[in-house]
């Protein structure tokens, strides 16, 4: 790594994403999150319809669900936050009408795989968001599972909302004044933050915490107007068995990549997981978000006779 990436990475640790505390949770095995994640490769909550779906299907629908929340069919260029191994990355870079994606992971083991795919006009940056520069204003911003790694647990609430507001600011900045914004996140629930797992906080996601409701919806304030919003807490859960289950089937191959020890922490971190979902304990936050401008003009009715604004 070059002295000119590890001094962006200093100034970008200050607002909150910990590259190291990145590195420990995704960067043990690209092969040993396959296994676990499935098909879809994808680390974050799927989007179920019915009891009985599988889990590929759902997370199929939750990246339909975000490409539409972002309006990625009227884009050109698309940002995506905390790329992971690229399931977005890879629809994107199907569409012929967009020219320009850039993918922000603080993984170097993302990066060295998505960098293998060789996807056409996709640039994947080890970057921190507070550090990016776009060389040209974005018309959809996708950002899944990176939002809960933004903030430290020893930071005030009043620090916290900083980082937040910082990040929202800078997404206005990056977007087009027609463009929209698709974010998802873990969040509290019903408990507070000073009850929440030592194991989650220090084994799990070291120099991460989570938001709360009340806190995104502050940082956004005055900048993006919420389209929608729902909590899909129940499918998180889901998910997490969905993984645990695809853990248990290749336990032997699971332990083989990365140790009795490792294998035992992720079998633990689901259940407790998919317990902490179910009890309301924790929430999974979707958001569609339009960036709010000085100028707006009201177009007429549309369906079912809804009026709709549209900015100029």
């Amino acid at each position: 790594m070059s002295a000119a990436t590890s001094l962006r990475e200093r100034e970008g640790a200050k607002y909150g994403g910990s590259a190291e505390g990145i590195r420990h949770h995704y960067d043990i095995g690209n092969d040993f999150w396959r296994l676990m994640l499935g098909p879809t490769f994808t680390y974050s909550a799927a989007l179920f319809a019915r009891p009985d779906e599988d889990l590929e299907s759902a997370q199929n629908r939750k990246i339909d669900w975000h490409l539409t929340s972002a309006g990625v069919d009227q884009a050109t260029s698309v940002l995506e936050v905390g790329c992971g191994w690229g399931t977005i990355l890879r629809r994107l870079a199907e569409k012929p009408a967009i020219e320009r994606v850039v993918g922000l992971t603080l993984s170097d083991a993302q990066a060295e795989y998505l960098a293998s795919l060789r996807l056409p006009n996709v640039e994947i940056r080890v970057e921190n968001w507070a550090v990016h520069q776009p060389e040209a204003p974005y018309d959809s911003i996708i950002s899944i599972g990176a939002f809960e790694h933004f903030a430290k647990a020893e930071e005030s609430s009043e620090e916290k909302l900083s980082v937040y507001r910082d990040f929202f600011e800078r997404c206005h900045r990056w977007l087009s004044p027609s463009g929209s914004m698709s974010l998802q996140t873990i969040a509290y629930g019903n408990m507070k933050r000073d009850q929440a797992s030592d194991f989650m906080n220090k084994e799990i996601y070291p120099d991460s915490d989570l938001p709360f409701l009340a806190e995104v919806v502050a940082a956004v304030d005055g900048l993006f107007e919420v389209v929608a919003v729902r909590n899909d807490r129940l499918d998180y859960a889901r998910s997490y068995d969905g993984w645990g289950a695809n853990l248990r089937r290749r336990r032997d191959e699971a332990v083989s990549m990365v140790g009795e020890e490792q294998v035992r922490r992720f079998e633990r971190f689901f259940k407790l997981g998919s317990i902490g979902f179910r009890m309301g304990k924790l929430g999974l936050l979707r958001f569609t978000l339009r960036p709010i401008t000085k100028n707006w003009t009201l177009t007429g009715s549309e369906r079912w006779g809804a009026a709709r604004l549209r900015l100029v």
